[in-house]
């Protein structure tokens, strides 16, 4: 549900308190952690994926299938990780969360009964002219 324009205007009054206030912690909250969380899962994924292919390769020298499968799931869930991992990130210099949603213009759908009423009004106006 979005904010409405009062609840809009006092998220910004406070935002600007916010910073006025203590800038450092302002702009830690502004969502440098979120980056730097996505990135470490993306790097610890990297990793994970690397330890899977010495484990795929292990049990294939030693002859241990189930080792392999093992190294095999690791790399496959490692990748999925790193994958999801990757599309949250934000770019840099993007904004995301409360502050940019709320740039973006609010389109509100009409209701199916607000699109019927429109519907009767045209036919009605197509009818008397």
């Amino acid at each position: 549900m979005p904010l409405s324009e009062h609840e809009q205007r006092m998220l910004e009054q406070m935002e600007r308190a916010l910073y006025a206030e203590d800038p450092k912690f302002a702009s830690a909250l502004e969502g440098n952690g979120l980056r730097t969380y996505t990135r470490r899962r993306v790097y610890q994924s990297v990793a994970g994926f690397l330890v899977g292919i010495a484990l795929l390769m292990a049990g294939m020298v030693a002859q241990i299938i189930w080792i392999s499968v093992v190294g095999f799931l690791v790399m496959l869930g490692c990748a999925v990780l790193a994958v999801t991992g990757w599309r949250k990130t934000p770019k840099p210099g993007e904004r995301h969360g409360p502050a940019a949603r709320r740039r973006r213009p609010v389109r509100r759908r009409r209701t199916m009964m607000e699109r019927i009423e429109a519907r009767w009004q045209r036919r009605r106006d197509e009818q008397g002219h």
